[in-house]
């Protein structure tokens, strides 16, 4: 059974551990073997910058087992995905990993950034030129997040998924999620 790395925020949630056996089983259901962020043991270390990095250790070793990081880029503390969750993507990337990403949002990067850091009506604003409120140009590529991502993981052969969900749910919602897995099944005959 192919290993795919679960990516996200969802480790920061008060119900990580829950949504982690969740979206592990519904890997299953399609094939797959799951493996969450938090499917290691870290003993805490002499200090924090310590048990830090024996995370972020743990991790890359975690993303290195799996043949496939699926990455959740629903936007998380900003107008782009998680940071932490861009790191692995990028690392499976160099790794040459099979890609996938979801968002429960499709909502476009441009629309917001421009809705968080522009002025006046976008609409207004001067195509090919769009800047934010400290004049710092924004992606104008009709793209979810920034290009670099969503490039990659089309470089990749990879898919990329959105959908709108109930704003509640933003992070707990996993239809898109399981759409992508039904399609990873097909493209990988798990």
């Amino acid at each position: 059974m192919q290993k795919i790395y679960l990516a996200g925020p969802e480790v920061f949630l008060p119900n990580a551990e829950e949504i982690g056996e969740t979206k592990k089983a519904l890997c299953e259901k399609y094939g797959f073997t799951g493996i969450f962020p938090l499917d290691k043991t870290i003993a805490p270390q002499a200090t924090p910058l310590d048990t830090a990095l024996a995370i972020s250790k743990g991790n890359e070793l975690l993303v290195e087992k799996c043949d496939i990081v699926v990455a959740n880029l629903t936007p998380f503390r900003g107008t782009s995905a998680d940071a932490g969750t861009i790191y692995e993507l990028g690392l499976g990337r160099g790794l040459r990993k099979k890609l996938a990403a979801y968002s429960n949002t499709t909502t476009p990067f441009l629309d917001r950034v421009w809705h968080q850091y522009g002025e006046g009506d976008l609409a207004n604003a001067p195509k090919g030129e769009i800047r934010d409120k400290l004049d710092h140009k924004i992606e104008e590529f009709g793209l979810m997040d920034n290009l670099m991502l969503e490039g990659g993981i089309h470089i990749a052969n990879g898919l990329f998924l959105t959908g709108d969900v109930d704003p509640s749910a933003l992070y707990t919602d996993l239809t898109v999620f399981e759409t992508l897995l039904s399609q990873l099944q097909k493209r990988y005959n798990a």
